[in-house]
């Protein structure tokens, strides 16, 4: 601290992943203009994390400035108070009912987004408005696993928790990368495969958490129903099934088995199909029969899918037909992606349910019509993410209401939902920065961010953690629970005047309970222990798992009993029939393409991007391939490569490597016109739709992958980000630095295109200007000094090579270059001996490649030898995989014998 003064702790919860991940905070007192510090720690006593952070958590710190943010409401661009804008979107949305019916509005909110905010968000749409049309980005990414727990359990229903996953004998993984998306959890897995744990991943890619897996089963797409129907029909053949369980507790088992027999289910055949090793195949049948410890972790990979409800039905059945559920260490456990997914959930964020886990029939409406004085509350669902844009398009909804999400890169053919906003007669979005949906915005609304926000989120294994405000508001900002009540009481509802979040979280907890007694027609979702909390003790409110007891005890597994809700308490197997892939591959896009998330970034990088340590691993966009198709299409590592489906385009770095499956391609989905214009994937994604969950798909489009050949290429560092010029044809991506910007360009043109992307950069900038030109390699390299201090730099060439970024980012630190600093930029190299730090491998203690290669070339032979060296992967340890394959990359190359004299 500044003063020499503690700064004191405030404990509150992760905002990235479904992990939720308690967090020790203490503010301080920063130089920045908007005066604002944070150290982060994990929190030791939070049982989700038990004190370690992942990279993204530990950067918290780095992310809570004040750049980039919404701060006041706008009215067309123009800035307006809070009285004016809300009046304006309640009158909009009021008339537009009047006219068109309550199903010409909607609204599209977000696991960002608070339980508080979520269930005052439902109430205004679902109960007041009357319609069913709001909808969740949770669509996007666990709503195949809701479905699916609904058809089986009756309900959506988490069985396990993570003390599950340190008990299982075996995990296993399916579409999981989990050392990468929940890395906290990982390192719970790992420490508990050095004790014998076992490890089966399921995925077409070798990921990092397939890497160090006992068994990688790199699947053709789309096979994950074949080969779990295929281990079902396997148990059963052995008699490795637990018939005294189904008797006493599972419909549907006989239904199942018949079904499986209506195709060849011998390991041959289902090898084949699934395009896998037979003896891989084997191996997993009888790990699976040989530990009846057995945690499935299904996430993303089988949920982002067109058959996402039948591959977590078919994880469901081995589970239920083996007894593997409601027991320690034993369980299938859909892992969310959100910290409040499971939040949103609960509340009726999604389109087709009703808060407290009910649906639309007539005694659930009729009960929370009553509960909320609303009698007009919707009696059917809404529209779904994907089918609400669709609506938006066609001009059937008229007024849509975006709360903290970007569906113009996240969702799949997201060219097409730029249009339906475009086109959309009121749009209003609420969030804390802006994004790329904030510019189709008539009202813009500032809302609260992480490290400002106070409620409650609820994480993968049902608990319920407090998110507590570290900062008081910025500027105009607002709760998002708040904004909503305000418009809802602007258009005349009553039922919405709560005084705090502690008051919303009250009414909320009272609907779990309202009507909920008796075991014949009990809902699990209860938090009866928590409808009296006061604001004091809801404030002082510790982590706690749903169900909660009238007495205030939180449940850490659910159906131990063998009760399950349905009618009559028996859970349901439904059988399932594997299907080819929604969109086949033709000549003319004969490649897989698969996207989804990388190890330092989270979502559209409205939070992650200002941290610009987190940018340093994977800096730009990239598509891995296989080498096989690399060579038969003429693409280079490390060259820009085009990805094409028939929906449009995108170019990205290409990452030639064999654990990448032949015939498909990898492409992350975070980049977003603030960082990558060029480099986004989800405008390429075809929305074809999971029938049951509505889910999108987003792990097979039909794709083919070009060589981009430019031209040049350049780089242009300054002080600040930058628009890039209007009209030309160019490929740019930015990169955050800790003192600068990094903006790298590339192009197909000629001496005329250079001269305009320079005459748009350097305009208005002001300094002394230092040049070189080479006009025989085409290479110029110009350098703005200002008071002795870098302002900016730009280096382009056309056959040249371009030097390491690093050193002349370093410069932007300096107060003031030395001489041969000032030559340096001139020569393009840097003064004295180059120091190469290599690409970041650990993120959370800044250690680059180089670092960890010299450490095991001295001799660190494991990841923590590695670390005892270096640090790096004593943190998180999202970077423990890449460590290892270091290692093993360097042992695998032999020693240069002894020059003979």
């Amino acid at each position: 601290m500044a003063d020499g003064s503690a700064a004191a702790l405030v404990k509150t919860t992760c905002p990235y992943c479904g992990v939720g991940c308690g967090v020790s905070g203490a503010v301080g007192q920063a130089p920045s203009s908007d005066g604002r510090a944070l150290s982060v720690a994990g929190d030791a006593a939070h049982p989700a994390n038990l004190g370690r952070l992942c990279s993204k958590g530990t950067a918290l710190g780095a992310t809570v400035g004040l750049q980039g943010r919404l701060l006041e409401p706008t009215v067309n661009g123009k800035t307006a108070s809070w009285a004016d804008a809300t009046a304006l979107v309640a009158k909009r949305f009021r008339d537009t009912i009047a006219r068109h019916g309550p199903d010409s509005v909607a609204f599209y909110v977000s696991g960002q987004i608070l339980t508080e905010d979520y269930y005052v968000a439902n109430k205004l749409m679902k109960g007041f408005i009357g319609s069913g049309n709001i909808d969740t980005n949770s669509r996007l990414c666990m709503a195949s696993a809701v479905a699916a727990h609904k058809q089986a359990f009756g309900a959506d229903l988490v069985p396990g928790c993570y003390e599950d996953l340190d008990l299982a004998d075996l995990v296993v993984f399916s579409g999981h990368n989990a050392a990468w998306t929940h890395p906290v959890l990982f390192r719970r897995m790992e420490a508990a495969k050095a004790r014998g744990q076992k490890h089966v991943v399921i995925d077409p890619r070798r990921t990092d958490t397939a890497e160090g897996a006992d068994l990688h089963l790199a699947i053709a797409p789309q096979s994950d129903v074949r080969l779990w129907n295929g281990l079902l029909a396997h148990l059963i053949r052995i008699d490795a099934v637990d018939r005294d369980y189904i008797a006493a507790h599972v419909n549907g088992f006989e239904v199942v088995e018949a079904a499986l027999g209506e195709l060849d289910q011998s390991p041959a055949a289902v090898a084949a199909d699934c395009g896998v090793a037979f003896d891989d195949l084997l191996s997993f049948y009888k790990l699976f029969a040989d530990n009846p410890k057995t945690v499935s972790l299904f996430s993303m990979g089988a949920n982002q899918s067109a058959q996402g409800t039948a591959k977590g039905l078919s994880i469901l059945n081995v589970h239920l037909a083996t007894g593997r559920i409601g027991k320690p260490g034993s369980c299938p456990f859909s892992i969310t992606g959100q910290p409040n997914a499971m939040g949103g959930r609960e509340t009726g964020g999604m389109a087709n349910t009703l808060a407290g886990h009910m649906d639309f029939a007539p005694a659930d409406r009729d009960r929370v019509a009553r509960f909320w004085g609303a009698p007009d509350t919707a009696r059917a669902p809404g529209l779904k993410a994907v089918d609400m844009f669709e609506a938006i398009h066609a001009g059937k909804i008229k007024a849509v209401w975006v709360m903290a999400t970007n569906p113009a890169v996240s969702l799949p053919d997201a060219g097409r939902v730029r249009e339906a906003l475009d086109r959309c007669p009121f749009v209003v979005v609420s969030d804390c920065v802006e994004t790329d949906t904030t510019a189709f915005a008539d009202v813009k609304l500032p809302a609260l961010a992480w490290g400002e926000k106070d409620g409650t989120v609820t994480n993968s294994e049902r608990r319920i953690s407090r998110q507590r405000a570290l900062f008081p508001a910025p500027g105009q900002a607002r709760a998002d629970w708040r904004i909503v009540a305000d418009v809802a009481q602007a258009m005349g509802f009553d039922g919405f005047g709560w005084s705090s979040q502690a008051s919303v979280f009250r009414e909320w907890a009272r609907l779990t309970a309202y009507e909920n007694t008796g075991e014949e027609t009990g809902r699990v979702l209860n938090l009866a222990g928590l409808s009296t909390l006061t604001p004091e003790t809801y404030d002082q409110l510790l982590p706690i798992q749903w169900p909660v007891r009238a007495d205030g005890r939180g449940t850490p597994r659910l159906f131990t009993d063998g009760r399950f809700q349905t009618p009559d308490g028996r859970a349901r197997m439904v059988p399932i029939r594997p299907k080819g892939p929604a969109d086949a591959m033709d000549a003319a896009y004969p490649l897989s393409l698969n996207t989804g998330r990388i190890r330092d970034q989270w979502h559209t990088m409205t939070r992650t991007g200002l941290a610009p340590d987190l940018c340093r691993h994977a800096p730009e966009p990239f598509v891995e391939v296989h080498p096989a198709d690399a060579e038969a299409l003429g693409v280079q590592d490390g060259a820009l490569a085009r990805v094409i489906t028939v929906r449009g385009e995108a170019v990205a770095l290409a990452k030639v490597t064999e654990r990448q499956r032949p015939g498909g391609l990898f492409m992350p989905m975070h980049w977003t016109d603030a960082f990558a214009p060029s480099g986004r994937s989800n405008h390429l994604i075809a929305p074809n739709l999971d029938p049951t969950s509505g889910q999108p798909e987003f792990k097979h489009t039909p794709a083919r992958l070009r060589p981009y050949r430019e031209t040049w290429k350049g780089f242009f560092l300054t002080r600040d980000s930058l628009a890039l010029p209007s009209g030309l044809d160019l490929v740019w991506r930015r990169i955050p630095q800790d003192a600068c910007q990094q903006h790298e360009f590339a192009g197909r043109g000629d001496e005329v295109e250079r001269a305009a992307l320079r005459k748009g950069l350097v305009k208005g900038l002001v300094g002394e200007l230092v040049t070189y030109e080479d006009v025989a390699t085409g290479a110029r390299r110009d350098a703005w000094l200002r008071d002795g201090r870098l302002v900016a730099v730009l280096y382009i060439t056309i056959n040249g090579r371009l030097p390491p970024r690093d050193w002349l980012a370093e410069l932007f630190a300096e107060s003031e270059l030395s001489q041969d600093a000032r030559s340096a930029l001139l020569f393009g190299r840097p003064p004295g001996a180059p120091v190469d730090k290599g690409p970041l491998v650990c993120a959370c203690l800044k250690v680059g490649a180089r670092a960890v290669q010299a450490a095991i070339v001295a001799g660190a032979a494991s990841p923590d030898a590695v670390g005892a060296a270096t640090g790096a992967g004593t943190n998180c340890g999202s970077c423990r995989p890449e460590i290892a394959r270091m290692i093993a990359a360097t042992a695998a190359v032999p020693a240069k014998e002894p020059a003979h004299v």
